[in-house]
Order: C-alpha cells, then structure tokens, then sequence
C-alpha cells in the first residue's frame, strides 16, 4: 500500500533520501519547512513523515524537539542516513572563482573545515534546505555562485560536481525520525529492538532532582540513549528534558519507571515506542 509521507526540503534533499530508504513505495510531499511537516502528519493529510532530530557532527535539530511536543504526532520509527556532501555548481564553475556557497546550516556546519581549507574565498551563506540551494544555483546560472548538497540533487537540476566528500567527519550520519499522527494506531516502521522517547518537566529546580530522574531507569537496569534539554519557555533557568529509553512502553520495567517519574515530575510525555532503525546506506561503513 503507497503511503503518503511528508518530509522538510526540495526534491533531492537528504530527507527525501530517508524517505526512498524507510519506504518501499512512498508517494512523497515535500514541504517548506518543519512546522508544514508536523501540521501535515497532525492534520493527517499524509500517512508519516520524515524529519531529522540529530546529526553526529553538528548536533540536534533543536527545532524539531520543540515540533514533537507542541503537535499531536508519535514517533513509529527511525533510521539513520550517512551524509555525503557535494560541492556542486553550474557548468564552468570553478572552486577558484566560487565567491557563495549555499546549503542548509546544518550542511555548512558539517563541511566547515573543508570549506574553510578549499574555498576560503567563498562565503557560506544559509538556505531553508540543500536540494532548494541546489535548485536555485541551477536557475542563476552564476557560476561565482555554489551549494552543498547531495548527488542526488545536483542530478536532478543538471548541476556539475566540483568535489564530493566535503563532510569533515568520515562518520556524518544524520538519525531520522518517522512520525504518524497520534492516535491513529499506526503500525511500527522497521523491526528492530524496541526503544521508547519521552520528555519530562522537573516538579522543582533543586539539587539532585535530576540525577533523582535518571537514578530511576538505572534502578530499573534500563539503558538511556539519549538526553537532551530545552529552554522551558517563560521559566528561566529551567529545562524540558527529553529520553530515549531501550525498550517498549509496555514493557514492566519501562512502565514501571514512567509511573515513578510521574510521581516526581510536573510534565511528562510518551513521544512514541518504536523498533531502532538500520543505518543506510548498508554496506557502506566508512563513506560518510
């Protein structure tokens, strides 16, 4: 069955790419930005969508946090995509002669060394997303004018590669999240061991109350992927933390534990259980 699932970017961004890898046969809407992707899956004008929540090198996509708490969408499912910069431009086009170079923060941020060594004389300038600064290097013709994107993208609006491999690191890999609305029994996507996402708000910013949250799971034996924290708006100097757990929600000792941390935080939300995801694509270790 085609499902349609939405993602952030032009056709031949990278997460069109984490599309293509999670689904077999997916009739694709991309958007313009990630509060449009959220609405579409809360809306339920697509079946899932695709958005990137870290990257290994450069970071979380703080953003996305936010969308996953304010909208009402539940994680089924995750991969993670090794990213692999081009350098691409129209025809002509010299790393010499290049005064721009365009992409999605995120994309400057992971090629920084190997612009700052390359083309030092090019200035980075941000875009919504890689594939839409591919595309509008494509429609200016400027061959001053460069983007970081994929292969994929520089195919598709007939662009030449100047050079490949910009990521600084041989290990970029950005984890994707896949989100269905919530509540409508979506099934899991993928079929790995079970992991499960929360976020929580501490009742008091005092000593030791967070180390007293994470003590919980350690209790319990429970492995914790990930941490991360955000501004608690309006409460300065107070945080929103947000878990990955191994393990389903149903499961005694995870269950077990949310009802404890329900007993010592003001806020807490099940962003989603769902199967860990492969890595893509497989069989390339190493190429970023």
């Amino acid at each position: 069955m085609t499902q349609r699932v939405a993602f952030q970017g032009e056709p031949g961004a990278f997460s069109e790419e984490a599309v293509r890898c999670t689904f077999e046969d997916a009739d694709l809407h991309p958007c313009a930005t990630f509060e449009d992707v959220f609405e579409a899956v809360e809306e339920q004008a697509v079946d899932r969508a695709v958005v990137p929540i870290e990257n290994a090198v450069f970071g979380s996509v703080r953003v996305n946090y936010d969308h996953l708490r304010t909208h009402a969408v539940t994680i089924v499912g995750e991969c993670q995509l090794r990213i692999h910069h081009c350098l691409v431009a129209p025809a002509e086009a010299m790393i010499d002669n290049l005064e721009v170079v365009r992409s999605h923060q995120q994309a400057l941020g992971q090629c920084r060394d190997w612009l700052r060594a390359h083309a030092p004389h090019a200035t980075p300038e941000a875009t919504p997303d890689t594939a839409g600064a591919a595309r509008a290097v494509a429609e200016a013709g400027d061959p001053t004018v460069a983007a970081v994107a994929s292969r994929r993208a520089a195919e598709r609006y007939g662009l030449d590669v100047l050079a490949d491999g910009l990521q600084d690191n041989a290990h970029n890999v950005t984890r994707f999240l896949v989100l269905a609305p919530e509540g409508a029994g979506a099934a899991p996507v993928g079929t790995g061991a079970p992991k499960t996402s929360l976020a929580f708000v501490l009742q008091e910013n005092v000593p030791g109350a967070l180390f007293k949250s994470l003590a919980i799971f350690a209790l319990r034996e429970l492995d914790l992927a990930k941490i991360e924290s955000r501004p608690l708006v309006g409460h300065p100097g107070r945080y929103r933390f947000y878990l990955d757990v191994h393990g389903d929600v149903t499961d005694e000792p995870v269950a077990r534990a949310l009802e404890h941390l329900r007993e010592i935080t003001r806020e807490l939300q099940v962003l989603g259980s769902y199967p860990q995801g492969a890595t893509y694509p497989k069989g390339s270790a190493g190429e970023g």
